[in-house]
């Protein structure tokens, strides 16, 4: 019987060992034709694949010049028609508020005295005054010109308070009589070499017959100025009474500014230019070419020329900011975009050669080339010292191949087949393996199945166990989804908050870093002229420290809303957290009222992080105000409050620890100045805005990091009490 065994065993070892040593020669023989095919073919493949990432790199270079120029060029096209637009539209501005004016005095003459108005004087040059000019003939001494020169006379305040405050050279009035008031503070440019005043043809300016013709606001094309001979566009309106003409309303700007800011951004043959309503160059670096300026009488419509694809682009650009387009200009490729100047009618157009955009790929090109000589070099040797590397491996391979089938074939496979055959009708209610005769083997067959029993009642344990934490962690789940949502509710979470207010605009968010957090926010309006905010951190996470929250959030509303000070309030509110804080918590708080009709808000700190404040026309900076104590961290503080004083257009943004120190894969903190870098990406923008721009600067900065504190920001922007942002000047 024994002997029988024994055989078995022979039996079976020698054909898992033929069948082995079978398949490795079967292998080897079939991996060394795998090797010397792919081998060819490997080299084949370099060569191609370095031709694809030729073409792949001028591709790829191509398209991200083209990305790169979309972006920029189309932005910085719109921005400069967007500051040339705001140029001229300071002139318009003045220009309606003269006309606005004179139309009141000629409809009624009764009620306004006669002023006394002079010629030009040399001895005020420098100085700000009002000058008599006319046409050639003209006597101002007649009682009907001199009666409405004596009328309009009462603008002399007007005009010189708004040449003054305004980016113009001149604003005048002129009369159909051939007569006009001019203030200006270049009197003596108005005499010639014998000093007499030179004398203007007033009815026959472009600015005079534009707006007579037209009705309405009107500019000129670029002129030279009568007196001083300076580039010029004129703005001019209308006055009418009763459908007559009785007065045009003009206002000069001189155009050296814009030529040189034309010619200082040329560079490697890229350029702007200006273009009118009528397709003329007005400005441009070029001095050949389609987009060179030329002499009035012999310049060219660029909106009707031999190239349509430029025709197009112009009047494209004229109308709106276009796209970046890839065009022909005289006889070269070249990325194009424009956009639209507002008031005048004007366009700015960008134009960069498709040949200096193409330059980082020709040298990329040039590196690739001796990179690639190298790395062929390189390839073909490793290439020879792979192929000795695998025939010693194949040789290793197949020994301990050959040892292996001797080993293996000795082990019988039949208590592993009875083991197999039970393991794979295990399912449903049936999981339990039992220890059967056929496994006990004495060697590690046996042990295996051992482990198999011992596996499937840990199993079946474990199961059980799963179902009750289960059932428990759903409980848990439910739970601290209703905490969640409860928390959610009590802060402000609907905006605009305060939609029939357009004194101020408030904005806030809030992330837990749990399912519940600690941070809270509150704004409310104490009376009609008063709005409170606060925004506030409480030491810990989840549950403890948002039920610490919630009494402190109803602590601070309700001593504000009772008409206390910020200083009383944050006193008040302490005294109570402390008097029930047996756990010991404490809690930072920023809070401050907004004087609604003035702009002062009445702040008090308890700890908290520093608020950033923008004023207009500014970016957003940090106010590093006086901190008091935490609260509940001591009873019987006195807190102080001090005083910002925010006008139209002022934004305050205040937020928790959670945004500069949130952290990075390297713990790395995010900071205020990156927080300060976000907010003035773009720091006019509405407070939503501002909040999501902070917000995708943190989550860029902190990527797949885990959040450990709560974010939460506030936004408050102050528009003034007659809910108009103020303009910079």
């Amino acid at each position: 019987m024994e002997k029988e065994k024994r055989r078995t065993r022979r039996s079976i070892r020698s054909k898992i060992f033929n069948l082995v040593l079978i398949t490795i020669i079967l292998m080897m023989a079939a991996y060394t034709v795998v090797i010397v095919y792919q081998s060819g073919r490997l080299t084949a493949l370099v060569r191609s694949a370095s031709e694809s990432q030729k073409e792949s790199i001028s591709s790829i270079s191509e398209e991200t010049m083209a990305a790169v120029l979309d972006a920029n060029m189309i932005r910085s096209t719109q921005m400069e028609a967007y500051i040339a637009g705001d140029v001229f539209g300071d002139a318009s501005r003045v220009v309606k508020i003269v006309a606005d004016y004179t139309g009141k005095l000629l409809a009624d003459p009764e009620n306004y005295p006669s002023r006394e108005v002079a010629p030009p004087d040399k001895a005020k040059d420098g100085e700000i005054s009002l000058q008599v000019l006319t046409e050639d003939g003209v006597d101002i001494s007649s009682p009907a010109i001199r009666d409405k020169l004596g009328l309009i006379g009462n603008l002399t305040e007007l005009m010189t308070a708004v040449y003054a405050d305004s980016n113009v050279d001149s604003c005048y009035v002129a009369l159909p009589e051939g007569v006009m008031l001019l203030a200006d503070d270049h009197s003596a440019t108005k005499f010639d070499e014998g000093g007499n005043i030179i004398p203007i043809p007033i009815r026959e300016r472009q600015w005079y017959t534009g707006a007579a013709e037209t009705g309405k606001l009107y500019y000129t094309d670029v002129t030279t100025d009568v007196y001083t001979g300076e580039i010029s566009i004129m703005c001019s309106f209308p006055v009418y009474n009763d459908g007559e003409l009785v007065a045009v309303v003009g206002a000069d700007m001189f155009l050296n500014d814009v030529s040189a800011a034309v010619n200082s951004v040329a560079n490697s043959g890229s350029f702007i230019c200006i273009v009118n309503s009528s397709g003329h160059v007005l400005f441009s670096p070029q001095t050949e070419g389609v987009f060179r300026v030329l002499p009035p009488e012999e310049t060219q419509d660029l909106r009707n020329t031999d190239n349509e694809q430029l025709s197009a682009f112009v009047r494209d650009s004229l109308e709106k900011s276009t796209e970046l387009r890839l065009i022909e200009v005289d006889g070269e490729p070249c990325y194009v975009t424009g956009s639209p100047i507002d008031n005048v009618g004007w366009a700015v157009l960008s134009i960069v050669p498709k040949s200096l955009a193409d330059q980082p790929a020709a040298v990329m090109l040039e590196r690739f080339n001796s990179i690639q000589g190298e790395a062929t070099d390189a390839f073909y040797s490793a290439m020879k010292g792979s192929l000795v590397t695998i025939i010693v491996l194949l040789a290793i391979v197949v020994v301990l191949a050959i040892t292996a089938a001797f080993i293996l074939s000795g082990r019988i496979v039949k208590p592993l087949k009875a083991i197999t055959g039970r393991v794979q009708s295990l399912g449903g209610d049936d999981l339990k393996f039992s220890m059967e005769d056929a496994y006990r083997t004495n060697d590690e067959i046996e042990v295996m199945a051992e482990s198999f029993s011992m596996l499937s009642g840990k199993t079946l344990e474990y199961i059980s166990e799963v179902k009750n934490v289960t059932a428990e962690k759903e409980r848990i789940g439910a739970e601290l989804s209703l905490a969640t949502r409860i928390q959610a509710n009590m802060l402000p979470s609907i905006f605009p908050a305060f939609p029939e207010r357009s004194e101020f605009d408030i904005y806030a968010s809030m992330d837990p870093a749990k399912e519940v957090g600690g941070d809270f926010y509150d704004f409310f309006t104490i009376d009609d002229d008063h709005l409170c905010v606060f925004i506030a951190d409480v030491s810990g996470k989840g549950v403890p420290a948002a039920l610490f929250m919630m009494a402190s959030m109803i602590i601070l509303a309700n001593n504000a809303k009772m008409g206390k000070t910020p200083a009383q309030i944050l006193t008040d509110s302490n005294a109570s957290i402390c008097s029930h804080n047996r756990e010991e918590m404490f809690v930072t708080v920023w809070l401050g009222i907004l004087e609604i009709s003035t702009g002062k808000i009445t702040a008090a700190n308890a700890g908290h992080e520093y608020p950033a404040l923008k004023m207009p026309d500014g970016s957003f900076e940090l106010l590093k105000d006086k901190h008091g104590f935490v609260m509940g961290g001591m009873d019987g503080i006195k807190y102080k409050e001090y005083e910002i004083q925010m006008k139209p257009g002022s934004k305050l943004f205040v937020y928790t620890d959670g945004v500069p120190e949130a952290t990075d894969g390297e713990k790395a903190l995010f900071g205020t100045e990156r927080m300060l870098a976000a907010l003035n990406t773009s720091p006019d923008a509405p407070p939503k805005e501002l909040l999501g721009n902070v917000r995708a600067a943190v989550d860029g900065f902190v990527r797949d990091a885990e959040q450990f504190d709560d974010l939460t920001m506030v936004c408050l922007e102050y528009r003034g009490p007659d809910g108009k942002e103020e303009k910079g000047e």
